[in-house]
């Protein structure tokens, strides 16, 4: 069968190892997804101009909490994908794929049709700055009327990577990035549209990519075929899939509330503050990639693991993960400490001195706590790739809390500062409350685990 080819069982052989190689192309696909991002703030803020880069950037908090849904949706929808996969359950995962192309048309459609109503009025809630509004406002609707095509792709992906395949969905969005950059330099460049040429190029690649993966699966993975019967809305999976699928998403919904919530107070301070914030945020955003890449596959791993009964593989994957994941943060931090202002020129150009410095600053006080950042990755994902997602989700609510004390709080009184600890503190907070989580999990499976499927160590 071609799809045993591309998929990876994780439940035998050296964890380590399984986890490095599945990460590797994620880590490759999301350095490339970040790279498309980058070109779009590249071309935006070197072509158009530092308000038009603060525009988009005034817009991230706001993406973050509805894309971010949608993207916690199509990962949590997955999971037991990669549960009845481990525990060999042929019939079972057709099912939960039917059940998934389902629920992702009604979701994707819902939410559509929401923020389309919506975005201007979140806009003008979040202050976002006259001088800016109507550029933001425009890149955001055409990303949100492309919701369809993101969960299009990410459903498709995830899918794969569910039964091991990470290298299928990086080859795709390799192919989308390249088309995402050629259309934005055509879009902003030549035909002069401004910054809804870089929206549209993105929701463009997306459908590309999406495409391309559904005519993938169809080809390479017959297990993914759904068959007659198999095909019917079947309500018991349904609310399983829901069951992980919306806490993941309300996860990065209530992450990203706090997140607008920061984002207000922050408008409060100009357009220049805004830009220096969204330029850190985007070198974050790569610098991030190998930290986030390491959570995702846990999410794999650990629901492979624990649909084989395999406990004592989950403790020592996520031991050797943990370690892996810590000397990376610290490697980061370094990244940010001493080449940050460097990175940050593909934005902000020389002369705007002011705006260099602010983000110098920015991203060193960050880096100190990268750390925990790390930790919460891991943790995050695998209690979600054991079928916690509500737990997961309550870790989102420490991390609302804490940014939205230092929001209110802090930003408008104190300043840049404070905009600069908003989020360390809320990665600590977080972990307050995943760390315990996981060892409360993991001792209820130690103690009463799932059948064991053989399998060779």
């Amino acid at each position: 069968m071609a799809s045993a080819a591309l998929t990876k069982d994780m439940t035998r052989g050296d964890p380590l190892k399984l986890i490095l190689r599945f990460a590797l192309p994620i880590l490759l696909g999301n350095l490339f997804q970040q790279l498309y991002n980058m070109a779009d703030g590249i071309i935006v803020g070197q072509f158009i101009g530092t308000d038009a880069f603060a525009a988009v950037g005034a817009t991230g908090s706001l993406s973050f909490l509805i894309i971010g849904f949608i993207l916690g949706c199509s990962t949590g929808f997955c999971i037991p994908v990669s549960q009845t996969f481990g525990a060999g359950d042929a019939v079972g995962m057709r099912r939960c794929v039917a059940n998934i192309l389902w629920l992702g048309i009604g979701i994707s459609a819902l939410v559509t049709a929401l923020m389309m109503i919506t975005t201007r009025g979140m806009l003008t809630l979040m202050d976002t700055p006259e001088n800016i509004f109507s550029d933001s406002f425009h890149y955001i609707y055409i990303i949100f009327a492309g919701i369809p095509a993101c969960m299009f792709y990410n459903v498709q992906a995830g899918l794969m990577r569910a039964v091991g395949d990470s290298r299928s969905p990086l080859y795709f969005l390799i192919i989308s990035c390249v088309i995402n950059v050629v259309l934005d330099l055509v879009f902003i460049i030549c035909l002069g549209t401004g910054v809804e040429g870089a929206a549209i190029a993105t929701v463009i690649s997306q459908c590309i990519s999406g495409v391309l993966c559904f005519l993938w699966i169809a080809k390479k993975f017959p297990m993914l075929h759904p068959h007659g019967a198999e095909w019917k809305p079947n309500a018991a999976i349904m609310a399983r899939l829901l069951t992980i699928s919306l806490p993941m998403g309300f996860q990065f919904s209530i992450t990203a509330i706090g997140a607008v919530i920061l984002q207000s107070a922050v408008n409060t301070l100009g357009s220049d503050i805004i830009a220096s914030i969204s330029a850190s945020s985007k070198i974050q955003n790569i610098v991030f990639a190998p930290m986030e890449t390491l959570g995702l596959t846990m999410a794999t791993y650990c629901g492979q693991n624990l649909g084989a009964g395999r406990i004592d593989r989950i403790r020592l994957g996520m031991r050797r993960c943990i370690a892996v994941s810590l000397l990376l943060s610290l490697l980061c931090c370094l990244m940010v400490t001493f080449g940050g202002r460097y990175i940050a020129l593909l934005y902000i150009k020389a002369e705007e001195v002011a705006i260099l410095d602010n983000i110098t600053y920015y991203l060193r006080i960050c880096g100190i706590f990268y750390a925990p950042l790390s930790l919460i990755f891991v943790f995050r994902n695998a209690i979600q790739g054991m079928g916690y997602s509500v737990p997961a989700m309550a870790a989102g609510l420490f991390e609302l809390a804490a940014r939205a004390i230092v929001a209110l709080g802090f930003v408008r009184s104190v300043g840049f500062t404070a905009a600069a600890l908003a989020n360390p503190m809320a990665w600590i907070a977080a972990d307050i409350f995943l760390i315990p989580m996981y060892l409360w999990v993991i001792r209820k499976f130690t103690k009463n685990p799932p059948p064991v499927r053989q399998t060779e160590s």
